[in-house]
């Protein structure tokens, strides 16, 4: 059951990465402050044990912040998108098709984690997914940071995140210290988000298992690890085994829309109130508690969160986030798209249709990223940039009005 193949090309891609990174912040004109920081801070890394021999090595080379965590720490999706829009980018033929792939290549692993802490395999799938696209990103050098640079480059730098950062980091450097990853290789997202399904390092200190045996929590390398540490996290906060994260619904004409976001109700209220499911299939766990929550108003579809949704904001404090991780991990496992339609304002296109607008955008010169039907922030500006040029309304939004510009050409 142990898989020690993770894709030795992306773990390399990481490795080199990770000294390019390092490398880069040497050569680059050196920034006195930061240095100066650096190098007081050790002062507190020290009272929470951390060795001199630990912290060198961790800093080695690195002279100057990290100008790309400043600009990314300004762009959260999952606080600036709009829900249909966040799904979307998410919840995706590939995604759902490679979740099901995993799900067989990994399948006597998830037997393992579900048996051992409870958490249902498709919703891990589906974190794995949201956090890194199935370790995808982990061997994108573009997305790669030195979380040493990166948390000291937060805590110098942004007042808002200073805090976060100097306890993260302080963290970090435990985990290096501990031997669970060498200093060189300690590397994640711009916010010190760690592996295949990003660990900040505080929570990889509290969560983070070894289930494969080899004596180190290695998210990173180990995906079984990985799915496990997840799995214990989502446990230990809570999670209800054999539950839903919760249900899409219709509600009856002339419902009280006050009533949303209101926990003092159960899913045997809401029925005697008229609430139905859109498939016409019966609720389960009558007398569990459920709030009703409306994303994009009284026009968009409508939910009833059970306790799960709740915990699955212990990994990202987002209503978006937990919808994305629920719905995604119901379509790996089979299950249909949302009945309702989200209020879009304008006329959105089907997954072979986004794939064009990409290349179409491509073959003009706007755009060179992947081609793969996921409309992010590279796709929007491309999207943007043509609109602009084509004298067209600039709103970003991949619609069937924008295909059919760009199909005509410039």
């Amino acid at each position: 059951m142990r898989d020690t193949k993770r894709n030795k090309c992306g773990l390399a891609a990481v490795a080199v990465a990770a000294a390019l990174l390092i490398g880069n912040s040497s050569s680059a004109s050196a920034d006195a402050g930061f240095q100066n920081w650096v190098k007081n801070f050790y002062g507190v890394a020290a009272k929470s044990g951390i060795t001199r021999q630990t912290y060198n090595s961790v800093f080695a080379g690195i002279t100057a912040p990290d100008p790309k965590v400043l600009e990314r720490a300004n762009y959260q999706p999952e606080f600036t998108s709009e829900t249909w829009d966040y799904i979307d980018a998410r919840v995706t033929k590939f995604t759902v098709e490679r979740g099901r792939e995993l799900r067989k290549k990994y399948d006597r692993w998830l037997d393992l984690i579900e048996s051992r802490y409870g958490v249902d395999r498709d919703v891990l799938l589906a974190i794995w997914s949201i956090e890194t696209i199935y370790g995808d990103y982990l061997d994108r050098p573009e997305a790669v940071h030195h979380i040493g640079q990166a948390l000291a480059t937060l805590a110098y730098a942004d007042r808002r995140r200073a805090k976060y950062a100097r306890q993260q980091l302080i963290a970090a450097l435990k985990i290096v210290q501990n031997g669970d990853i060498g200093a060189k290789d300690l590397v994640g997202s711009w916010a010190g988000a760690m592996g295949h399904t990003q660990f900040i390092p505080t929570s990889y200190q509290a969560w983070a298992v070894d289930i494969d045996g080899n004596g180190r929590r290695d998210v990173w390398n180990s995906v079984p690890d990985a799915l496990a540490s997840s799995a214990n996290l989502l446990k230990r906060n809570g999670w209800v085994s054999g539950q839903t994260w919760g249900y899409e619904v219709r509600l009856p004409s002339g419902f009280n829309m006050k009533l949303a976001n209101d926990d003092g109700y159960t899913i045997r209220d809401f029925e005697r109130m008229g609430v139905t499911r859109p498939n016409g299939l019966p609720f389960g766990n009558q007398g569990q508690s459920a709030v009703l929550k409306l994303f994009e108003g009284p026009n968009g579809p409508a939910f009833l969160m059970m306790r799960n949704f709740y915990v699955l904001k212990r990994y990202n404090n987002s209503d978006k986030y937990a919808l994305t991780v629920g719905y995604l991990a119901d379509r790996i496992a089979g299950g249909e798209p949302f009945y309702q339609k989200w209020p879009r304002p304008y006329q959105p296109l089907d997954e072979d249709e986004r794939v064009e607008l990409q290349k179409r955008l491509q073959s003009l010169g706007f755009y060179d990223g992947k081609i793969d039907g996921n409309i992010g922030s590279g796709s929007k500006a491309a999207i943007v940039s043509f609109q602009r040029r084509a004298g067209m309304e600039t709103d970003g939004f991949p619609s069937q009005k924008v295909l059919a510009r760009l199909r005509l050409g410039l």
